[in-house]
Parts: C-alpha cells; structure tokens; sequence
C-alpha cells in the first residue's frame, strides 16, 4: 500500500480518534461517525484555506469552494457552540483551532501498528500521520526474524507478547490491526488487555468491542464493490 493510499484510507477514519476534548458542551457518545467524519473533511478545507492565507469564509462559501452543503455545515458546527459572526463568516484559523480541540487533536495521540507484512510497514512508514496529531512508535510482530529490528523510520518492532508493557511504558492510546483476518479477534482482545480503547482494525473480519471502546473497520475490498456496483449500474442504465 503506497503512503498516498494510506492517507486516503486514514483521512476517512480519523473519526474513529475522536475523543471529548472539553470545549464543547455535548459528549462523544451523542456526536454521530457521520458528524466526526464531516468534521474531519471541514479541518481538512480549513487547512487549505489558512495556507492560501484566507482569514475568514462563510458556509455558503465553504460549501461552494469544496463541494459541500452549507446547511449540513451550520448544523454539524452546531452541536459543538456558537462559530462565527452572522453575516461575516467564520474566522478561518480560529475554526481550525476549534474543530482541531473537539477531534482531540490539541495534544500528540501515540499509536502502535499490530503485525509487520506489507500493509503494517506501509502504515508504519508513513509520514503524514504526524501533521495530523498522530505519531507511530511501535510495530507489535510475532516473527523472532523481524523482532528487535527497526523499520526505515526509526520505528522499532517489538514482540507481541511485550505488548502490555510496552503500552504501558511508551503511553500509546490507539491501535492499527494489519493481520490475518484469522488473527484479528484475538488480537483486538490482546489489545484491549493492554489498555488501549481505540482501534482501527484493517483485518477483513467484524469485530465487536467491549464497552467503553471503539473499533472502526477498513476493508478496501468492500470500497471496491461499492464501485463495482456503480459501474454495473451504468452499463445497464440503472444508475
């Protein structure tokens, strides 16, 4: 998996980190994926508009500029206070602090990558985890030949069966499950015993969480069949 597709994937799932961050007055668990995830995309805008050096924006205009809906724009900003001046806008860099706060991204999250084939180095190395909050520092394997090694980036590979201490000792909060679909329950259970509630689980399996956790799921496969479909649905005209 190229560092380009990681960062499509993990820019649609960043949501699954959301945590209450104090500002606000409602608590996570009334918040929806959907909110958090449109959340995620307006931050996303709003970083593009501070670098192009845009001071202030309306909703109507935000919309029109990247394609999204004003009204669905105010009611999401909504949940969390007031935002900007009627008739002015929103100022444009205190927004990005705002909705940056409410996704708990204030403050650096330490997270481990679980299994160490392709798509775990892949999400191991990639770079741009770190401009948004989120710093790898640990890659579990079971493999005695990839064990005490280090990958490309520092990141160093460590035994699975060291996994609660090294939770522990290294303050991670989140996890990324890269294994056999085989292996996946057990893991997200090994997991959860470390200590850590947050996963992003990669495996092609659903697993159900313990309560107080959070599991969100990435199977690109299922992607694919969404769009397999959209285009059988354009070659029989039944769009």
């Amino acid at each position: 998996m190229s560092g380009y597709l990681v960062a499509i994937v993990f820019s649609r799932s960043a949501s699954c980190f959301y945590k209450a961050a104090g500002e606000h007055p409602m608590k996570a668990e009334k918040i929806s994926e959907f909110t958090t995830h449109r959340l995620s995309i307006y931050l996303r805008c709003l970083a593009a508009l501070d670098e192009e050096g845009v001071e202030t924006i309306s909703s109507k205009s935000l919309a029109e500029r990247f394609n999204l809906n004003s009204a669905q724009i105010r009611k999401d900003l909504a949940y969390f206070g007031q935002f900007g001046v009627r008739g002015v806008g929103y100022p444009v860099r205190d927004l990005r602090r705002r909705i940056s706060n409410i996704l708990g991204l204030d403050s650096l999250h330490k997270v481990c990558v679980i299994g160490g084939g392709n798509l775990g180095m892949a999400l191991a190395e990639y770079g741009g985890f770190l401009q948004h909050g989120f710093s790898v520092v640990a890659v579990f394997e079971n493999s005695p030949a990839k064990i005490g090694t280090t990958w490309r980036n520092g990141v160093p590979v460590v035994s699975i069966g060291d996994l609660k201490e090294t939770v522990r000792a290294r303050g991670i909060e989140m996890a990324m499950i890269a294994v056999p679909a085989a292996a996946a329950r057990e893991v997200c259970e090994r997991v959860f015993d470390a200590g850590i509630r947050a996963i992003l689980n990669f495996a092609p399996v659903r697993v159900v969480p313990r309560p107080g956790t959070k599991i969100q799921s990435i199977d690109l496969s299922i992607s694919l069949e969404g769009l397999s479909f959209f285009l059988a649905g354009r070659a029989t005209g039944t769009r």
